[in-house]
């Protein structure tokens, strides 16, 4: 093969030619050592110099050069110099660094002085055009070899790899004014001295200080400057817990009394909740930015233990500010991720959160990622909580420039920074910071690391802190005076002691300031909702037949949708002629009402554009032009708000926190996340846990997102059937114990006090209701719905416009209106059920003549519970048994929820039977007869009126 083919070959023949200069000529090599032959595109320059030499000299400008590759591998990353921040000593043979190594490439120390023409593939000249070898190489080193490790020759992009390239190759790029230098310094003055003094005034607690990366908050604040000078108007931050208190104070610049009345033992909560740790609060704040004489908000997501769960929801909030600014480009808002090292590497929603980055519908135009690497974990090593080299290594998923930089370097630092910033904004990308650091104290305050890590901790404790060389540095070189260095550290003790005196006057913490997503104007002045009622949800009918009328066409001209989905609409059509809506058309008809009055609905999740259960069909595809769709939704109205949905990655975990996120920004949206199939929010449930089941009770956070989880004992197998409603149940916070007062405002009242609403729709009618009252109530709560799959197409499962038209409501209880209702003396048993179970119920009953004799009340709002209107049906039926119909297993479902509370309301005197499925590990079956022969036997128990006689309760 000719050396020409050869590198096609390898290259790709596309990639040759766009990697080799127009003055190159292809040239084959077969280094001595082993190995296999290279082929190398070279510039030829300079009369009279030697084959090798060209050859090295190619091979170092080429784009695979051995510097720009791995010279990160041999850069004076650890600030500690005992560690090998890729976890691995061995230096690279090809890697000049050495004279001896000079044979390595045929090379000897005369030639290191040979002059070479550089091509134009290189910055290292400068405006020269020319340069010894030795002078290549020493410019190469002290480029891709120092303290700054460069990763980003995996990037498939020349420009963008030309792009960093010229950032950190231009000779004396890297220079500051002595103004930047004072400035920088006293940032590391505020840095360190806040840590100090919280470490003298609260020796014994817990604070997670940022002892060893104090630079973190002047790179923070580089960051956010260089942004703000770009345009940035809006900088959302997510971060762990470690140094989360200095970034408050000098990041975000929360007041220093709010932070320090934290600390005081005897401080009372003013508001309902259980609040939070004082290292994981948010906080929101708009400010002038001192360096750019700029506003700026700057906001920071508050954030459980699970470090790294608030990634997806700073993406998702970022997204929602640039969505409702009009920032497609994402030039006004951007956010910031603060990492550590063990977490970025071990946790795998960091991979969903960067697979989301360049996604249509949820990328946020790149994010800065900055990982305070403490090259430890907690007290893992990390050779024992990583296989990657690095812990970043994740990012090169998305091409990701990735910088790492010795942290006790406060001057790289800064400059990579500052880079990053003009990276993400020039080119929408993310891009990833190292801050390669260490860790001075244990995993907390209270800590001992020594325990696992002695030697590490033998040389922490002889390390000099990095102000100090810092400062030393600066008063050396005359940037500033040793007087000068000591009235800033000065001048910073004096607020804080100020601050500490204040914040003794504080006894009432009010959790209100830390709020990061306060929602102006949605509230009145004490926080309260305007008022404790709802409106009807009910719409005039006009609208429901015009909505009925664009749901079932298409907008576009000449747009050809396929025969199959033409037999959907045509059905869509039929029912809106005969005042009838499905399970689909009612959800159309909420959203496009919703639309009408203003109000963003997002609808994200795997495949909920056409719908799992292809009965959406929100998106509509042109038969005949490729990626040619059309919203129908989008076409209701002149002046309607947007519709999204979107289609997600197969990610439930990111996803589902990204939505969260989205739907902190606005009250006035309704943001809906769909699992494909019930249980498949399994991977989520760290979200659902930390940020939607307690998000107001530890943050006061309002956040109306709703869950749709398609859920139902159809002998689909355990995955595909139950939504595990006993898991929502057992997290809401109504008391089974406490007998409500029923007063005017019960059923308002009770939804503002809950943390969540869980619904089990059994109507068409009543699933629209419930997402409109979503939006009508004057406060937000997570709305948690158990949407049906065989329902989507039950021919009873319909409901008539009667039901959904002005004046009407959302029913958390759906009484029995038939025959029994008439005559309820006579009724011997009164079932009370949810969901798709009503339908098999229903059907039983008529099978065996029952109608007068058994009642079936459906519970459509099963928490809040609905204790007023189970009461008014049970008193209705005095003398008749009351049994619980469920088709999931006892120990799942709702029965152990239900229970103590209807003891609670019938004051113990009657007892609630259990009519369902046996206990069971497995949510369902997978086997069709084994499904059908449990449902005859709790149907056969549900009708058998002999049943319970002589039981006891």
């Amino acid at each position: 093969m000719t050396p020409l083919r050869l590198l096609m070959s390898r290259l790709g023949a596309q990639a040759a030619r766009l990697l080799a200069p127009r003055d190159v000529q292809v040239v084959s090599w077969q280094r001595r050592s082993s190995g296999p032959p290279a082929t190398f595109p070279i510039s030829r320059g300079g009369g009279g110099s030697s084959y090798m030499e060209e050859m090295y000299f190619a091979w170092l400008e080429n784009p695979r050069s051995v510097h720009k590759i791995r010279g990160h591998h041999v850069a004076q990353l650890d600030p500690l110099g005992i560690l090998d921040a890729d976890l691995d000593s061995f230096v690279p043979s090809d890697l000049i660094t050495t004279i001896d190594k000079l044979a390595f490439y045929d090379l000897q120390e005369a030639d290191l002085d040979k002059e070479f023409q550089l091509p134009t593939t290189t910055f290292i000249g400068g405006s020269e055009s020319t340069l010894s070898l030795r002078e290549i190489i020493r410019r190469l080193e002290n480029t891709y070899c120092q303290h700054i490790g460069l990763e980003f020759m995996f990037i498939n992009d020349v420009e963008q790899c030309q792009w960093i390239r010229q950032k950190f190759e231009t000779p004396g790029i890297m220079q500051f004014s002595s103004q930047e230098k004072r400035t920088l310094l006293a940032r590391l003055v505020r840095s360190m001295r806040f840590e100090d003094f919280l470490a003298r005034k609260w020796s014994s607690e817990k604070r997670f200080g940022l002892e060893g990366c104090e630079v973190m908050i002047p790179a923070l604040k580089t960051i956010i400057d260089k942004s703000s000078e770009m345009g940035i108007e809006n900088v959302i931050l997510g971060m762990p817990h470690r140094g989360r208190l200095n970034v408050l104070a000098n990041v975000i610049r929360k007041d220093l009394e709010q932070i320090f009345c934290q600390f005081d033992p005897k401080l009372e909560a003013a508001d309902e909740g259980s609040g939070d740790v004082k290292y994981h609060l948010g906080m929101y704040h708009e400010r002038i930015n001192r360096a750019t004489n700029r506003n700026i908000t700057l906001s920071l997501v508050a954030n459980p233990s699970h470090l790294e769960a608030v990634d997806p929801v700073v993406q998702g909030k970022t997204k929602a500010e640039q969505f409702y600014r009009g920032d497609s480009e994402g030039k006004k808002v951007m956010s910031i991720l603060v990492h550590g090292d063990a977490a970025f590497a071990g946790q795998g929603v960091v991979y969903e959160t960067f697979h989301l980055s360049d996604l249509p519908s949820y990328t946020t135009n790149g994010t800065v990622h900055v990982v305070v690497n403490n090259q430890i974990g907690f007290t893992t090593d990390p050779r024992m909580a990583r296989s990657s080299p690095y812990p970043t290594d994740v990012a090169r998923v998305v091409n990701a420039p990735i910088f790492h930089v010795n942290a006790d370097d406060p001057e790289a630092v800064i400059y990579v920074c500052s880079v990053a910033a003009e990276w993400r904004n020039t080119f929408n990308k993310d891009v990833v910071v190292d801050l390669v650091c260490y860790r001075r104290r244990g995993h907390n305050e209270m800590d001992e690391p020594m325990f696992t890590q002695p030697l590490m901790y033998k040389q922490i404790h002889r390390q000099v802190p990095v102000l100090k060389k810092y400062a030393d540095r600066l008063i050396a070189e005359g940037t500033v005076t040793l007087q000068e260095f000591e009235e800033e550290i000065a001048k910073y003790d004096r607020i804080c002691e100020e601050a500490y005196g204040r914040s003794k006057d504080k006894k009432i913490l009010d959790i209100k300031h830390w709020l990061d997503s306060p929602w102006p104007g949605f509230f009145n002045v004490d926080g309260e909702p305007k008022s404790m009622t709802c409106p009807a949800t009910g719409i005039p009918e006009d609208t429901l037949i015009h909505i009925g009328t664009v749901a079932s066409s298409v907008p576009l001209e000449g747009f050809r949708i396929h025969t199959g989905l033409s037999r959907i609409l045509r059905g869509r059509a039929d029912m809106t002629r005969k005042r009838t809506a499905d399970w689909a058309l009612a959800e159309y008809m909420a959203f496009g009402s919703l639309l009408q009055e203003g109000i963003h609905v997002r609808l994200s999740g795997q495949d909920v554009e056409r719908g799992t259960f292809s009965h959406r069909h929100h998106v509509l595809h042109d038969q005949d032009i490729d990626r040619r769709t059309c919203v129908p939704m989008n076409h209701l109205w002149p002046n309607q708000a947007p519709y999204t949905v979107c289609n997600s990655s197969l990610s439930e975990y990111g996803v589902l926190g990204f939505e969260l996120g989205y739907a902190m920004a606005s009250p006035n949206a309704l943001v809906l996340w769909e699992a494909q199939f019930g249980d498949f929010h399994n991977t989520a449930q760290c979200i659902i846990d930390q940020f939607i089941s307690t998000g107001q009770a530890k943050w006061v956070r309002h956040n109306g997102i709703v869950l749709l989880l398609p859920h139902g004992m159809e002998g689909m197998g355990p995955e595909h059937s139950s939504a595990r409603p006993e898991r929502f149940l057992q997290m809401s916070n109504d008391d089974s114990d406490a007998y409500p007062a029923f007063t005017e405002d019960f059923e308002v009242r009770q939804l503002y006090d809950c943390n969540w609403i869980v619904v089990n729709c059994s109507t068409p009618a009543n699933y629209f209701h419930v997402l409109r009252r979503q939006i009508l109530l004057p406060f937000r709560k997570p709305l948690i719905i158990f949407t049906p799959k065989s329902l989507l197409r039950h021919p009873e499962a319909k409901s008539s416009f009667d039901q959904m038209v002005s004046g009407t409501s959302f029913q958390r209880v759906i009484p029995e209106d038939g025959a029994a209702a008439r005559t309820p003396e006579q009724v011997r048993r009164l079932i009370f059920c949810t969901g798709k179970v009503y339908y098999d119920l229903v059907k039983e009953r008529s099978s065996q003549g029952l109608e007068e004799q058994v009642a079936i009340t459906r519970l459509e709002q099963i928490s809040p519970f609905p204790f007023d209107l189970v009461k008014q049906e049970a008193d209705q039926y005095q003398g008749a048994e009351l049994v619980w119909c469920q088709e999931e297993h006892k120990n799942m479902g709702y029965y152990d929820y239900i229970s103590p509370r209807f003891m609670t309301i019938l004051s113990r005197a009657r007892p609630i039977w259990y009519v369902g499925r046996d206990p069971a590990a497995a949510p369902a079956t997978g086997n069709r007869n084994t499904h059908l022969v449990s449902l005859k036997k709790f149907l056969d128990t549900a009708f058998s009126l002999q049943a319970f006689e002589g039981k006891t309760f």
